[in-house]
C-alpha cells in the first residue's frame, strides 16, 4: 500500500525522498504511518519495477539529491490499483485484538487503559486541526485543485473515526465502572 501512496504523490509532481517523507508527515501520516527508511526502500523497489525514474541533481556543498518522478508504467499501476475492486475494508485493528483479551487484567487497569485510549483520541483530534491548512498549502501547488476535495474527504473520515473511537472508549470506561460497583 505504501508503494501506491508514493506513486500517488509522485503523480502530482516529482519529489525527492525527503519531500515525500515531509508530505507523508504533513498530510498522510494521520492515516498511514511511513518511516523514512520504508519510503526509501519502497522508492528503490519502484525504481526496479520501472514505475518511477530517478534524476540525480548535483548540489554544491551538499550531497547530491535524488528526484523521483512517476513513469507511464507507474501511472498505469496507480490507476490499476485505484480501480481494484478490493475496497480495503478488511480490518486488522491491534487495539481490538488487545481489548478482546483485557479480561485477563484488573478492572482498574482496564479503566486506565481506556482512559489512555480516550486521551490519545483527544490528542489526535487536536493534531488534525492543522490538516485544513496543510490541504490548502499542498493544493496551491497543484494544477487541478479539485483533487484537494478528496484530501478533505480523507481528513473528514479521520475526524469521524477518531470521534467514534473516543466515544467507544468513554462507553467502555462507563461499563467497567458499573461492573466495578456491582
Amino acid at each position: 500500500m505504501l508503494k501506491h501512496g508514493i506513486l500517488g504523490l509522485l503523480n502530482y509532481h516529482e519529489m525527492s525522498g525527503y519531500e515525500i517523507m515531509e508530505t507523508f508527515r504533513d498530510s498522510l501520516n494521520y492515516f498511514w504511518e511511513a518511516k523514512t527508511s520504508q519510503i526509501y526502500r519502497e522508492l528503490q523497489g519502484l525504481e526496479q519495477k520501472k514505475w518511477v525514474s530517478k534524476t540525480v541533481v548535483l548540489q554544491s556543498g551538499k550531497p547530491d539529491k535524488n528526484v523521483y518522478s512517476i513513469t507511464v508504467e507507474g501511472q498505469e499501476e496507480l490507476l490499476r490499483w485505484l480501480a481494484d475492486d478490493d475496497l480495503g475494508l478488511r480490518v486488522k485493528t491491534p487495539i481490538l485484538m488487545k481489548v478482546f483479551f483485557l479480561g485477563e487484567r484488573s478492572i482498574e487497569d482496564n479503566i486506565r487503559y481506556f482512559e489512555s485510549v480516550k486521551k490519545s483520541c483527544e490528542w489526535f483530534l487536536k493534531s488534525l486541526e492543522s490538516i485544513p491548512q496543510s490541504i490548502d498549502t499542498y493544493s496551491n501547488k497543484m494544477v487541478s485543485k479539485e483533487k484537494a476535495l478528496y484530501w478533505q474527504m480523507t481528513a473528514d473520515y479521520g475526524r469521524r473515526s477518531t470521534k467514534m473511537q473516543m466515544e467507544w472508549a468513554k462507553s467502555c470506561i462507563k461499563q467497567l465502572k458499573e461492573l466495578k460497583q456491582e
